[in-house]
């Protein structure tokens, strides 16, 4: 198996290089991520200007990496038309620093490198660990290599994209493992006006919303110290659905690990 790694949090994040140290274990890895932080891109695609790449210093021994001036999309289209030398079987995005839930699928880049992986018809994973102090990276780049596992071995469907998010504790805190769906109206956005001196200017704010939620949704599921898993979008055909015993499945893995 071969792995595309990607993100939004730029190439020299911690939460990528240590999903990267964690999957060369199992696949071979490319890494393919933007020479810098570029949150809230969404699947935005640079069609209007040059994207360019450069090879860096593997992010692990032997692993080819490459540093791109353009969003998580453009990382995951150049690749797979251009840098991957080989057949990309199955694209991870992450692990970002902070959940990425509810309406924030809509403009996190992490999603949608994932997503335009998911477009391309290849199985994808955006990974994302929810705000902390000391972030709990290495337990979640075990999930995810848990995950890729069962991509390869045929049980998650092949042409499906999974939103995971994972509280920020220690794997022995963890309670469970849930199939959710995004929390709508998770967010309100306001507007401020604001003043530097020489001209007017629009800050935007977003907070999170704070309301009775489905249990069945992933704010939900993260508030009560599951790791929660969100099919988003499939490509061309429907996807077959994932068997009730796989979040029981992985949970005992992960706790065994």
């Amino acid at each position: 198996m071969k792995i595309l790694v990607t993100n939004d949090d730029g190439i020299f994040a911690d939460g990528l290089r240590a999903l990267v140290r964690e999957l060369k274990s199992i696949a071979d890895i490319v890494v393919v991520a933007p020479d810098r932080e570029l949150s809230a891109m969404g699947a935005s695609v640079s069609l209007h200007q040059p994207v360019r790449a450069r090879k860096v210093a593997p992010v692990a021994s032997g692993v080819e990496s490459y540093a791109v001036e353009g969003t998580p999309a453009d990382c995951v289209i150049l690749a797979l038309g251009k840098l991957a030398k080989d057949e990309i079987d199955l694209v991870i995005s992450g692990i970002n620093r902070g959940a990425n839930l509810g309406d924030d699928v809509l403009i996190s880049g992490t999603v949608g490198a994932a997503l335009q992986g998911s477009v391309h018809g290849l199985p994808a994973l955006a990974i994302s660990v929810a705000v902390g102090d000391n972030l709990y990276l290495d337990d979640a780049a075990k999930f995810a290599a848990l995950l890729a596992r069962r991509i390869e071995s045929g049980v998650i469907p092949l042409n499906t994209c999974l939103n995971v998010n994972l509280p920020n504790l220690p794997r022995e805190k963890i309670n469970g493992v849930k199939l959710t769906y995004p929390a709508s109206k998770s967010h309100t956005d306001t507007v401020e006006e604001r003043y530097n001196g020489k001209r007017q200017y629009y800050w935007f704010v977003r907070q999170r919303v704070n309301k009775p939620v489905d249990e069945k949704t992933d704010t939900w599921t993260i508030e009560q110290g599951n790791i929660s898993i969100s099919p988003l979008l499939t490509a061309s055909k429907p996807s077959p659905p994932i068997p009730d015993s796989l979040c029981s499945d992985l949970f005992h893995e992960f706790q065994q690990i």
